[in-house]
């Protein structure tokens, strides 16, 4: 399978807040922010993150994405690809089977 064909699913012991025009993503362990592994997200980045379901491909984030910022596709992809890429590194996502 294309790593366009597949599909994520945020972790369940994450916050994200919006502040100051930034996404900030941090794993809660045992009930506490884990501050040490804050995620940072530009508006970009944040929009794909909204976007992360097990229903939605990565070919349709990158479609969107493509649209809504008027970036060539190529473009669009490696930059994707290479966000989730950085997540699933972090346990922020892990890609689902199809289907």
């Amino acid at each position: 399978m294309s790593v366009l064909e597949k599909s994520f699913i945020k972790a369940d012991d994450l916050m994200a807040r919006n502040i100051a025009g930034e996404t900030l993503i941090v794993p809660i362990r045992n009930r506490v922010g884990d501050l040490s592994s804050i995620y940072t997200l530009n508006e970009v980045g944040a929009r794909v993150w909204q976007m992360i379901d097990p229903s939605r491909s990565v070919n349709q984030i990158v479609e969107t994405i493509s649209d809504e910022y008027d970036v060539a596709r190529a473009e669009a992809a490696r930059d994707v690809v290479e966000l989730l890429d950085s997540m699933e590194s972090a346990g922020l996502i892990r890609s689902i089977a199809e289907g």
